[in-house]
């Protein structure tokens, strides 16, 4: 059972406590050498492996709940863990210890006509805040990460993944003491009252550096709007695909397909399907057919439905909506410029895909459409920081500000400017 304070007055002393163990915990591990993050990684992911079951019957007691409180399928999709799941947490953490590290690392060195070297240095933010829902395996993402940007993180997961996130937060610590790091490296807020929310968006008198929230619209917004601290952060996943007329066909029903359906509830689901209106009407009613018979629902304009007889009609409200489910809202748009134009009015700058063989085309698509991430005939499900080679992300972030797109170890760090000089005074 989640813990349970007497009072305001209790919440935050208890957070207050937790930000300064954090704030301590982030100096030793700023200084920590690859190797002992490393170890607490592999230690990590050891524990992970052998405290299996525990997982699996935490998962359970939180999946029964979501039954009994009738949640959506695609929400009960996020919140299961199983042992290819697990398997997935352990490869991840594999994978960002493999990484190098980033801290230390010099991202650019120049001499002036003085003599004075200066290099600009990547570091630790600090201490990051992570807030999420319903999946599990965030704790170990954002944990792993963290460590290995040589930051502190507390957790604050949602109630529903509870148990879940527990017992994998309590493998974490264990890596972290086999390797000698602070235990307090990484922390969890064990209450569920949302006033611990609150008070950790305000930065805990100055513990907390950064916030990263990851999950539903409202739980983003409600960090955008109420943190007083920066935010990486993506508020909806309002991702495109555009079928050009220069588009392979066997190509494009595939990604179609496969951006829509692999898994509707994660934030690179196509939501909106964009179609060219001199292409082949054969290659469209194909595509359209293809998703229907994956059980996908399409809301579309006229042309759409000419070609789909099971589709409804689309509103305004489909263009602006993040279905995390089994729906698409589809349209006919005049070519390049008519994908463009639609996407600049509606998308929330998260992830859009462009399916073409024109050169031309790909182009102007990658130089004009401002998203943080732009795919060419590939899949928005690649929307992921580990199919970008990044291990893991912590969350996607569309700002344009420090980090953007899938935020890995190298956006969890900021830089110093180390300047060496042989005497220098300035006249």
């Amino acid at each position: 059972m989640l813990e349970k304070t007497n009072s305001q007055a209790d919440i935050a002393e208890l957070m207050a406590a937790i930000g300064r163990r954090a704030k301590a915990a982030a100096r030793p591990l700023a200084i920590a050498g690859t190797d002992q993050k490393n170890a607490a990684l592999k230690a990590m992911a050891d524990a992970i492996s052998a405290h299996r079951q525990d997982i699996l019957d935490a998962n359970a007691i939180d999946l029964e709940a979501a039954r009994q409180s009738r949640m959506a399928a695609s929400f009960i999709d996020r919140l299961t863990l199983d042992d290819s799941r697990i398997d997935g947490i352990v490869e991840g953490i594999a994978a960002i210890a493999a990484l190098p590290d980033p801290v230390g690392d010099v991202i650019a060195a120049w001499d002036r006509p003085n003599g004075l070297r200066i290099e600009r240095v990547r570091t630790p933010l600090g201490v990051i805040g992570v807030i999420y829902e319903s999946r599990p395996n965030v704790t170990a993402d954002a944990g792993a990460l963290c460590l290995k940007a040589g930051n502190a993180v507390i957790l604050r997961g949602g109630s529903d993944s509870f148990h879940s996130s527990r017992a994998i937060h309590a493998c974490l610590v264990e890596g972290l003491e086999r390797a000698g790091l602070p235990a307090d490296a990484i922390q969890m807020i064990p209450v569920s009252d949302r006033a611990a929310v609150g008070l950790l968006l305000t930065g805990l008198d100055g513990a907390v550096d950064v916030i990263v929230p990851r999950g539903g619209k409202s739980l983003v917004a409600r960090v955008q709007s109420d943190a007083r601290v920066p935010v990486f952060a993506h508020l909806e996943g309002l991702c495109h695909i555009y079928v050009d007329k220069s588009a392979d066909a066997a190509m494009a029903r595939a990604i179609v397909v496969n951006a829509k359906m692999r898994r509707t509830g994660i934030c690179g689901a196509a939501e909106t399907l964009l179609l060219d209106s001199a292409m082949d009407r054969g290659l469209a009613a194909a595509i359209l057919a293809d998703l229907a018979a994956a059980g996908c629902e399409i809301h579309g304009d006229n042309e759409v439905m000419e070609l789909a007889p099971a589709a409804s009609p689309a509103s305004d409200d489909d263009w602006r909506t993040e279905y995390l489910d089994a729906i698409i809202a589809a349209r006919f748009v005049d070519g390049i410029d008519g994908a463009i134009a639609h996407i600049a009015e509606w998308s929330s700058n998260h992830t859009e895909a462009v399916i073409a063989e024109d050169p031309a085309v790909v182009e102007r698509f990658f130089r004009e459409v401002d998203s943080a991430i732009l795919l060419h005939n590939a899949s928005t499900q690649f929307a992921d920081g580990g199919e970008f080679g990044m291990g893991a992300e912590i969350g996607i972030a569309t700002g344009k500000m420090h980090a953007r797109g899938p935020v890995g170890v190298e956006q969890l760090t900021s830089f110093k400017y180390r300047v060496r000089g042989t005497g220098q005074i300035r006249p």
